[in-house]
């Protein structure tokens, strides 16, 4: 029974510790975004006043007004680059180490240009301005040719992902058109060389003839057996007529027999 009591102490335990965990991780989610909205609701606030002061005043403080709205939208523009590409390209980790160290100076010019807009002095203001336009260029430049070093980087590998994509298309293009590409006619088959019987002409049938479907072939003298010599006639045996042919051996092939017109 105390085993039990203590198993299930023991899961109460672990589920109060979960829900808890789950309850610190959602609320600092939520404040997480909550956090991102109200940031960028400002940044966008900041922006809008900003060109309405470009805009809307001359003088020092509408040069201030412009000079904090290049530098920031420069540096958004090449943040927002530099985390999109580094998610499908990660040798771009060290242009974001580059970057965030450019970042450190760009925040330091922008929060003095911010504060020099509440300055009285317009004439040491006025004195400054040159100096201040200056770094503001040089740290807009940085940023705008790593930008444009991420984008040329991209549209590079894109292009050559598009060349090759092109060259796989046409092979297969060509192979579905197979169907019309004429083929060459095959070369007829070499008839064989003449032999020494092959090469006697053939004496041409009788007209009345029957026709023959088969042709039969004439053993080639170099391979014909060799006749038993002759042997003394037997008396008790009839004279050969020479008139009549010799029987063929067995394994001899039947000649054609020759008619003549």
């Amino acid at each position: 029974m105390e085993a039990a009591l203590i198993i299930f102490a023991l899961m109460l335990l672990a589920l109060v510790g979960l829900g808890v965990y789950a309850t610190v991780k959602v609320v600092g989610a939520a404040k997480r975004g909550v956090e991102r909205t109200v940031t960028q609701a400002r940044r966008t606030v900041e922006d809008a006043s900003l060109r309405a002061k470009s805009f809307g005043q001359i003088g020092t403080a509408g040069t201030l007004a412009q000079l904090r709205l290049d530098l920031r939208t420069s540096m958004r523009a090449t943040q927002e680059a530099l985390h999109q590409g580094v998610r499908t390209d990660a040798s771009l980790q060290e242009s974001l180490s580059l970057f965030e160290r450019l970042s450190a100076h760009g925040r330091e010019l922008d929060d003095e240009l911010k504060r020099l807009e509440q300055e009285p002095d317009k004439g040491n203001l006025a004195q400054r301005l040159p100096e201040l336009r200056e770094r503001t260029q040089r740290i807009t430049q940085s940023a705008d040719s790593l930008r444009w070093a991420v984008h040329d980087r991209a549209r590079r590998f894109s292009d050559d992902e598009l060349s090759l994509l092109s060259s796989e298309i046409e092979v297969e293009s060509t192979a579905l058109r197979d169907w019309s590409v004429q083929q060459p006619p095959s070369a007829a088959p070499s008839a064989p060389a003449p032999g020494p019987a092959a090469s006697a002409p053939s004496p041409s049938p009788a007209p009345n003839a029957p026709s023959q479907t088969t042709t039969p072939t004439t053993p080639s003298p170099t391979t014909a057996p060799t006749p038993p010599p002759p042997t003394a006639p037997d008396p008790r045996r009839p004279a050969l007529d020479a008139s009549r042919p010799a029987s063929p051996y067995p394994w001899t092939k039947t000649t054609r027999p020759e008619t003549t017109t």
